[in-house]
């Protein structure tokens, strides 16, 4: 939950704001829960050219910035909440308590909350094959629809059975329900392909493997990042500390940083010409394109 909605209300502020129930079932948001929020800054301000500003959840949680527009959430709870350092994927939802029942209801687990924030509900939790994700129900940040357009970041499942997950995750956040505003699925190849509005949001792909020794392999939402210059990145991660985990020079890298949180690096010209979910490295973007978050 390291990023900055709120609970909508009556209030001036919050009818300006885009609420969770306006994009249910989509992700919203992407978050890097550490155990080390300075040496988190330290690692991916060197590796991703990023600045950090403090959130307003509190002095354990920051905003990441590339070109002074919003990134991703990095907070540093991950031993009070006895969780995983992971990069996560939080999806909107209308009612936490709700979707977090159907969940469990479905042999998932819900690891942590819903807690309560300033400006609204979160928890986190794992789908029946142990990948992990977050759910939000609350006001999305000023700007939100800046941050999608532009995808500074993207996510994939990688799960034993992509067909199985699609029915899992449907059931619990709502996708392809029929209802107004609902997410769509679509089959493409062996891939199932997550859609709001038109838009490629996530996709989810099979061949995980459950129990293999390699965190890469196993079960997991992977959060890519679409950059200009793969190998700069990949080069600065090893000299602060990183570890390459699969490299495909020029096209892919997933990276694990110093404290084991994995995340993936795509050339944003390639992942946009094959469809893969490509967004735009901010640090590309003329700044009058997205209007700031709060």
């Amino acid at each position: 939950m390291t990023r900055e909605p709120t609970a909508a209300t009556a209030s001036g502020t919050a009818a300006a704001a885009a609420g969770s129930d306006a994009v249910y079932g989509a992700p919203c948001w992407v978050s890097l829960m550490t155990r080390d929020l300075r040496a988190a800054h330290d690692f991916y301000g060197a590796v991703m050219g990023w600045e950090f500003r403090p959130a307003r959840l509190g002095e354990e949680f920051s905003v990441a910035l590339s070109g002074g527009r919003a990134v991703a959430g990095v907070g540093a709870l991950a031993s009070a909440f006895h969780v995983a350092v992971a990069w996560t994927p939080y999806f909107a939802v209308r009612d936490a308590d709700v979707t977090a029942g159907r969940i469990r209801e479905r042999s998932g687990t819900v690891a942590v909350g819903p807690v309560a924030f300033v400006m609204g509900r979160g928890a986190l939790a794992a789908d029946r094959d142990g990948a992990v994700f977050g759910i939000w129900e609350g006001e999305l940040p000023r700007g939100w629809e800046g941050w999608r357009s532009a995808a500074p970041a993207w996510v994939r499942l990688h799960t034993r059975d992509a067909f199985e997950a699609a029915i899992f995750y449907g059931e619990v956040l709502d996708w392809a329900c029929g209802q107004p505003g609902c997410c769509d699925v679509e089959y493409e190849g062996d891939e199932v392909v997550l859609r709001s509005g038109g838009r490629a949001v996530a996709r989810l792909s099979s061949g995980a493997l459950e129990e293999a020794p390699d965190p890469a392999i196993r079960p997991r939402w992977q959060v890519h990042f679409p950059v200009s210059d793969v190998e700069k990145r990949v080069t600065a991660a090893l000299q602060h500390g990183g570890t390459v985990i699969t490299h495909d020079p020029g096209v892919q890298a997933t990276l694990r940083d110093p404290d084991g949180g994995l995340f993936t690096l795509t050339d944003a010209d390639t992942a946009e010409r094959d469809g893969s979910g490509g967004g735009t490295d901010l640090a590309d973007m003329d700044a009058a394109t997205m209007e700031p978050p709060d």
